[in-house]
């Protein structure tokens, strides 16, 4: 099956959900009217890195998101990978994924796994505890945020488990742009999906962040890759294709975790 992906490159607004909840907007329509099936929105775009402030403009339990995606999804019939969000609860503050589908309905979230200690987040987030698989029209999907692209086996875990694309959302700062392409590459390559994977532009008083969002085939082939300014990224993935490179270089098939 055949998906027309868009990730959607923006620059986030620091600390200020209501004009990233206008812009954000803004840009799913384009996605909408580029005929795209899914979009993908960048870690934490309703407020980018403002960790010290994430008591006061994070969201209680990601009801206002989860409400604007919805809306948005069903507005513009497309399925949206709705990047992360700061989202309170009794428990702490997680760095959340929320995937709506076209519906309207709210098929997954995911609680970032892997927080990064040199950007401050273990002091000011809490850490998930279940994984990203997620499905849209009977297809598999799986979701990882930002530095889980670091930790192959939990990417691995998620093609194992049947995600024949991985959906990547990041704030993914400067001068790493090296390991951001390296890493995702071999991501796609080693586990036989693709990889969609939005990050920010701009800047916030401490980062600056390049985009460089990509689309990558199984074969791990550049199908798009963004600029570091703000733009809509999009590009086609053949699901079919998955399987044509499993059964090419039987990776899967030849695995002896006996000995891993």
């Amino acid at each position: 099956m055949k998906w027309k992906i868009a990730c959607i490159q923006m620059d986030i607004k620091y600390g200020n959900p209501d004009k990233n909840y206008a812009e954000a907007r803004k840009w799913i329509q384009k996605a909408a009217k580029a005929n795209c099936d899914i979009a993908i929105l960048p870690e934490l775009w309703t407020t980018g890195y403002d960790l010290t402030r994430l008591f006061e403009i994070g969201d209680e339990n990601a009801k206002e998101s989860v409400r604007f995606l919805q809306n948005a999804a069903k507005e513009f019939q497309i399925h949206l990978v709705g990047g992360s969000v700061a989202k309170k609860t009794a428990d702490g503050i997680f760095n959340t994924m929320l995937i709506v589908d076209r519906e309207g309905q709210l098929v997954k979230e995911y609680d970032k796994l892997h927080l990064f200690k040199l950007m401050d987040e273990h002091l000011y987030l809490q850490g998930g505890k279940r994984d990203g698989l997620f499905q849209l029209e009977n297809e598999t999907f799986g979701t990882v945020i930002c530095y889980d692209i670091r930790f192959p086996e939990w990417i691995r875990k998620l093609a194992l488990n049947g995600a024949k694309a991985i959906f990547v959302s990041a704030e993914w700062p400067n001068p790493r742009l090296h390991h951001w392409k390296t890493l995702l590459t071999a991501r796609a390559i080693e586990n036989q999906c693709y990889v969609i994977a939005c990050n920010r532009v701009g800047r916030d008083p401490n980062n600056h962040f390049f985009g460089h969002s990509l689309i990558i085939d199984p074969w791990g082939e550049i199908i798009a890759e963004g600029t570091e300014n703000e733009q809509l990224i999009t590009g086609e993935i053949d699901l079919e294709t998955v399987s044509k490179v499993r059964n090419t270089i039987p990776v899967f098939a030849d695995r002896l975790p006996e000995f891993y």
